[in-house]
């Protein structure tokens, strides 16, 4: 069973980030992701606060590891040309030898589109956009590195454009779709994606988790598509607590879908996940701290080997 971190880069510093991401590649985590935001996400009242470009320190960091695959989770389509995105992501997969994940969701935060005077359309535009871009990326990442790719859609469009260096992986650097909308998001994931992340921050829990991957698997079959394609991964935000006494007395502040409990209680609800056809989780919220990280793997991964 595949687990993995996404850190935060907010708040925070690269000192910080640097050494607990050196903790994760001495453990037994799979992957490291960051996020794509350019303020701290969902509080506009906290536009100054730090925030570091995700891209900028996922590049800085395959400099730092050797074993840990790199990923944002997820990049907002909105922010780049998808053939840039392609190209950046290629390039960082060559500097790590093959250990990039592109992640990439349609993008939410309205307030640091109109902060930088970033065009925010309608959901379903978003929507459009993003299963124009991952179906472009899908095509330069799986063509012969000899031959070009065009391409004539509606918000994007190729003309003879090349890509090399392509990916150093087989078949291709996989490509992870990261949303929880049914009709679209997933539907874009079966068509053209490679992983599909269900984010529970929002609603969510073991039955939701099994219900989008038969979303997913609907969808699949829709495109003749052979579900066992699309791996199945979730992110849950993480806090451990010492004691049912103490886990009771916070229990107000989390919604009932967070990963918060006891080493005993998360163990339960890993397994749950893990026994719904999830094959990796990713954990969030977690302090930028060694030890932090060191200890859940010490008192709940543990129990995984």
């Amino acid at each position: 069973m595949e687990f993995s971190a996404q850190l935060g880069q907010y708040g925070t510093n690269w000192s910080d980030i640097k050494e607990t991401v050196l903790a994760l590649e001495a453990g037994r985590w799979n992957s490291v992701f960051f996020s794509d935001h350019f303020m701290p996400p969902g509080n506009p009242a906290n536009g100054h606060g730090i925030a570091l470009e995700g891209w900028t320190v996922l590049t800085a960091i395959a400099s730092h590891t050797r074993r840990l695959r790199l990923g944002i989770l997820a990049t907002g389509n909105t922010y780049r040309n998808p053939a840039l995105l392609a190209k950046m992501c290629s390039t960082l997969d060559h500097i790590t030898d093959g250990r990039m994940i592109l992640g990439l969701g349609a993008a939410w935060y309205d307030r640091e589109h109109e902060a930088y005077g970033w065009e925010f359309p309608s959901l379903k535009e978003r929507s459009d956009r993003l299963e124009e871009a991952v179906d472009l990326i899908r095509l330069l990442f799986t063509k012969p590195e000899d031959e070009y790719v065009d391409f004539n859609g509606q918000y994007y469009q190729l003309n003879e454009a090349p890509l090399n260096p392509g990916s150093t992986q087989n078949p291709h650097i996989p490509i992870l779709v990261g949303g929880n909308g049914e009709k679209r998001t997933l539907r874009t994931c079966a068509k053209s994606g490679d992983i599909f992340n269900l984010d529970f921050w929002h609603p969510g829990g073991v039955d939701v988790f099994k219900h989008k991957s038969e979303v997913v698997e609907r969808h699949c079959e829709s495109f003749n598509r052979d579900p066992s394609e699309v791996k199945k991964t979730v992110c849950l935000p993480f806090r451990l607590f010492d004691s049912d006494a103490e886990w009771q007395a916070k229990k107000e502040a989390s919604m009932p879908w967070y990963c918060w409990g006891t080493a005993n209680a998360i163990q339960d609800l890993l397994g749950a996940y893990i026994d719904a056809g999830a094959q990796e989780i990713m954990l969030c919220a977690i302090p930028n701290k060694p030890a932090a990280w060191q200890r859940v793997e010490e008192e709940v991964l543990s129990a995984f080997d």
